[in-house]
């Protein structure tokens, strides 16, 4: 139930200049990159607590907004003027107009100036009951920020120039309590004089080997290491384990991500183990858990992508940035490990365009995590944190969790979900997955300014709806995975036939007449996806059949199949089919595109043939 606060007046607390009141804060953010403004701050209950640290003698705005602009935002301006501390709750409407709340649901904590910064410390609750006030929950949140060397007048804050922009966080993170001791040991991932294209994005990959190890060590923290003056510049780094048959020559030069020319043994390296995004923190295990390294079963190769974001086409640009690994060999109780869940990456994933909201889903079948749960933890694992994974048409991720058909309390969720802003986030309690249980990764899209259609694959202009479990104690299982049908969805928009067999890719339509010759991709663009249409495709995509990959760490797959019920709320049971990749299509395919058309092509011929491709 909602309490609504009273007003409060709060005066410049004695002994301010000592620095603040005293809080511990365990978050702390840096919003612009000059260095002019940083964000503090902490849950309290029901109520978060904030300090803003700014570069200026006037007033200080923060806020948060639906989409990062100042429409429809909930904003907060503070300061000190002659002396005195003030802080007023604003709102903005659809025109991006300011308005003083009638509701005021900031309250001042702290309030200091001095010759250079103002420091603001203020808390309000997580959820208000106010219309004009957004709840903060474990989404996503765009925060707004702006400043400026005047305070606030009568008539309201002047206008900030260009000393504003937004960031998005995740504001509700658990703390973290474990610190690491000075001596830690640690190795760097990072990527050496770089030359960053004067392009607006560029994805670039360099593989790694891991430091031969004489005993088990474990890697206990993750860091960003990013070269200075390219915070802003660095736009997400991940990290994936990659195959182990390799030679060193593999680690002679970096590539472009993505591009037909990537060398082969990249395309190996499928498994996310750390993901950081620009505006993150660096990643602490829990203190039971660590990442092993130096045995037989941990990875040999890693791959290090760093997303560049050089929307000024700067040229000239050169960097050195990546991630440092702390680890140590007082080895901790439980080995981590990482599963995959969600949408296999591929073609077959189709979102018709035009749509403000159109839904896909990935499951991790019963049978998968049956199968492995049981011949090797048939207590089950226990996961500790999720990266939620989409991209830029992506706008909301749900993880949800079934036990015996009855569908209990999210695993993890992000309603507000942002491509430029992706890390792993904590679970505040840590939650056991059983034999029974089953997962699927719900995602949300939006393609209203698109005219073609969105295709799932590795680009940021095609689609991804994934789910990165880290978990304890480690089984032997990396992905667990689903894609539906592709030939309902053909014969959705009226395909008869294709030509067989399939050797092509992507495969030829043979009728009706108004697709013959085409690929499976025109046909699907010539249909007139009206949103009518777009939205009876979108309940059949839900209901069809599926094919399930449950991979072992080898690529290998567990040997489930068969028939499995579709949660409660979906009547149409699907078909579980483990399939696995023909290699000897492998090098001709990879050199034609990205991994999903070998992935495709695969699925296809399982479909079609009524049996699996066998290595």
């Amino acid at each position: 139930m909602c309490r609504w606060p009273l007003l409060l007046l709060w005066a410049l607390l004695p002994g301010a200049a000592a620095g603040g009141s005293g809080w511990h804060y365990p978050h702390r953010s840096l919003l612009d990159s000059e260095g002019n403004y940083w964000l503090s701050w902490g849950q309290r209950g029901g109520r978060l607590a904030f300090r803003l640290e700014v570069r200026t003698a006037g007033y200080v705005g923060f806020g948060f907004s639906p989409t990062g602009a100042m429409a429809s935002a909930d904003i907060v301006v503070g300061g000190v003027a002659h002396g005195q501390p003030y802080l007023q709750d604003y709102f903005t409407d659809a025109n991006k107009e300011l308005k003083k709340d009638a509701q005021q649901d900031y309250r001042l904590e702290y309030a200091m100036e001095n010759s250079t910064h103002t420091v603001i410390e203020f808390t309000r609750e997580l959820h208000t009951c106010d219309t004009n006030d957004k709840s903060v929950t474990d989404s996503t949140v765009r925060v707004i920020w702006a400043y400026h060397h005047e305070d606030a007048g009568e008539t309201g804050p002047k206008y900030h120039d260009s000393n504003r922009g937004t960031k998005s966080l995740r504001l509700l993170n658990p703390e973290k309590t474990s610190v690491l001791p000075t001596s830690s040991l640690y190795f760097d991932l990072v990527n050496q004089d770089v030359p960053i294209p004067n392009k607006g994005t560029t994805y670039w990959c360099q593989m790694f080997k891991i430091p031969v190890f004489q005993e088990k060590h474990q890697v206990i923290k993750v860091e960003p290491v990013i070269q200075r003056g390219h915070e802003s510049l660095v736009h997400h780094i991940l990290l994936y384990q990659c195959g182990s048959s390799f030679n060193d020559s593999v680690l002679d030069y970096g590539h472009e991500c993505y591009h037909p020319n990537m060398p082969d043994a990249f395309l190996t390296c499928e498994t996310v183990i750390f993901a950081w995004a620009i505006g993150g923190e660096g990643f602490s295990y829990p203190p039971h858990v660590g990442l092993s390294l130096g045995t037989a079963l941990d990875p040999h190769y890693v791959l290090l992508e760093v997303h560049y974001d050089n929307p000024t086409y700067k040229e000239g640009l050169i960097d050195n940035s990546g991630l440092r690994l702390f680890h140590t060999t007082d080895v901790r109780t439980y080995d981590a490990g990482v599963i995959e869940a969600g949408l296999w990456v591929s073609l077959f994933h189709t979102i018709p365009p035009g749509m403000p909201d159109f839904r896909s889903e990935g499951h991790c079948t019963l049978e998968c995590l049956e199968e492995a749960l049981e011949a090797e933890r048939p207590s089950g694992i226990h996961v500790f944190a999720v990266l939620l994974h989409a991209h830029l048409a992506g706008r909301g991720i749900r993880l949800r969790h079934f036990r015996k058909g009855e569908e209990i309390k999210l695993l993890a969720y992000d309603d507000e979900f942002d491509f430029n802003f992706q890390e792993f986030q904590y679970l505040k309690e840590e939650r056991s997955i059983l034999p029974g249980d089953n997962l699927i990764t719900e995602c949300r899209y939006n393609t209203k300014d698109r005219a073609r259609m969105t295709w799932g694959g590795l680009s940021t202009r095609n689609e991804m709806c994934l789910s990165y479990l880290l978990y304890y104690p480690r089984i032997n299982l990396t992905r667990c995975a689903s894609i539906p049908d592709i030939m309902e969805q053909l014969q959705f928009i009226g395909v008869k036939e294709i030509y067989r067999p399939v050797t092509t890719w992507p495969f030829i339509i043979k009728s009706p007449k108004q697709y013959k010759n085409l690929s499976f991709m025109d046909a699907m663009n010539k249909f007139k996806w009206t949103k009518k249409e777009s939205l009876s495709f979108n309940k059949l995509v839900l209901g069809l059949p599926v094919n399930v990959r449950c991979s072992k760490t080898d690529n290998a797959e567990w040997s489930i199949q068969g028939m499995t019920a579709l949660p409660p709320k979906i009547d149409k049971p699907y078909k579980a089919e483990p399939l696995v990749c023909d290699k000897s299509a492998s090098s001709s395919l990879y050199r034609q595109g990205p991994l999903e058309a070998l992935v495709c092509l695969v699925v296809l011929g399982s479909i079609l043939s009524g049996k699996h491709l066998l290595p």
